[in-house]
């Protein structure tokens, strides 16, 4: 990550953040439109479920500057979601909702530049879960 690509991101999430209930929510919406088999994994309440999400999805922003840390928190992530049923496919998923929910709610803020940063950081702490996850599940 360029110190480019972390000021967009951070800059946009700054202003996701106020909205975090309404972005949890178009997140989970384009998630299980996308995937319905995803839902049944989430048995409790949703907006909470959305606030957890909002929160860890804060910390890595802010964390960005120190991306080994953020790194090696998502991966300790991905294990606990192994448990929960999150399968391997299900990461592309995640990522669509993730770039959607921030196209709604940004609007025309929603620069191309702030789109691929944020589909750049997706993809690399995804592909550092996924290793994460597949370790797992082999053991």
């Amino acid at each position: 990550m360029t110190p480019e690509e972390i000021a967009l991101i951070q800059y946009s999430y700054a202003k996701v953040w106020p909205r975090e209930d309404e972005f949890a929510a178009q997140f989970y919406k384009k998630l299980f439109a996308a995937q319905p088999e995803i839902a049944s994994l989430f048995k409790g309440d949703m907006v909470l479920q959305g606030r957890k999400l909002t929160t860890m999805l804060g910390a890595i922003v802010n964390g960005l500057d120190s991306f080994s840390i953020v790194v090696q928190a998502a991966e300790e992530m991905a294990l606990r979601h192994v448990d929960y049923g999150v399968k391997i496919e299900h990461y592309d998923y995640v990522g669509v909702a993730l770039i959607g929910a921030l196209d709604s709610l940004l609007g025309k803020e929603c620069t191309p530049d702030i789109m691929a940063a944020w589909a750049k950081i997706y993809r690399e702490l995804s592909v550092k879960m996924i290793a994460a996850a597949s370790s797992a599940e082999a053991a």
